[in-house]
């Protein structure tokens, strides 16, 4: 007897309905967090924009009043933009991306939605939002001053890429270390409140004693501003930059970060 040879059978609608989960669910989470981040408050989305810029110009007002040039060019708000919204950015993601897994805890007791999805959520929509506001505030900073920057795009590219990775990778083992020890929120919160001076956003490294230099030259985030200074003053050289040195120091607190959360994040959900 031949044998009949039966037609390919095609996956059913149940199946098909679950071939892409994680994306399914990273989806709702970036939906949920803008529902009660955003969504409740009035303004939504404008407190993002209005934030940074409030600071941007009390920072403007301040320095104005005691210097008569910024250490770059001849606008302080300009200076002061290109410094902060970097700094702003990574302060943003690494503190969100950080509380991952407290924003989702009651939807982790889900067995579709994983400390994985959490993390990809909260970074997905605070970078996206950080770079939208990043971009208003540039263009409304240069159509205020009327200035013409000679942008190098390639290098606010790479401060912004690098901004993004530094931010998540922290943000990323601060998720652990949070859920694993107990005052580490704390004393991470007191450890940052010296960052804002030390990461070039208002002194420039360059003019600093070289003590104080060789100090600073390992806080990433000064990299990151001083790439973003680059790519609106092209007069501006400096020397200390090493995007490599940011890009492994990420890659370790990174990789550090997963091993603990795989490790241990079921206690950290318990806790």
């Amino acid at each position: 007897m031949s044998s009949v040879e039966m037609p390919p059978q095609l996956p059913s609608r149940n199946t098909r309905k679950h071939q892409f989960p994680t994306g399914r669910v990273v989806l709702a989470l970036v939906l949920r967090e803008m529902s009660s981040r955003y969504g409740r408050s009035p303004g939504g989305y404008l407190w993002a924009l209005l934030e940074p810029l409030g600071g941007i110009f009390i920072l403007t007002l301040a320095f104005s009043l005691m210097a008569r040039t910024p250490p770059l060019g001849t606008s302080f708000i300009l200076y002061y933009t290109t410094g902060f919204v970097p700094f702003s950015l990574y302060m943003t993601l690494s503190n969100t991306v950080a509380r991952s897994l407290t924003f989702s805890k009651p939807l982790l007791t889900y067995p579709a939605v994983t400390w994985v999805d959490a993390l990809m959520a909260r970074f997905f929509l605070n970078s996206l939002t950080g770079i939208m506001v990043s971009y208003i505030i540039f263009a409304i900073v240069l159509l205020a001053t009327g200035l013409r920057p000679n942008l190098d795009i390639g290098k606010v590219l790479q401060s912004t890429a690098l901004t993004l990775l530094l931010g998540v990778s922290l943000g990323t083992l601060n998720c652990a270390l949070i859920g694993l020890i107990k005052i580490w929120d704390q004393v991470w919160s007191i450890a940052m409140r010296p960052l804002f001076l030390m990461s070039g956003v208002i002194f420039l490294y360059d003019t600093l004693p070289q003590k104080v230099q060789d100090i600073l030259w390992y806080n990433p985030v000064l990299h990151v501003v001083s790439l973003m200074h680059m790519g609106f003053y092209p007069t501006y050289h400096p020397q200390h930059i090493s995007p490599l040195y940011v890009v492994f120091f990420s890659l370790i607190c990174l990789t550090l970060g997963l091993i603990l959360l795989r490790r241990w994040h079921r206690d950290i959900l318990s806790n």
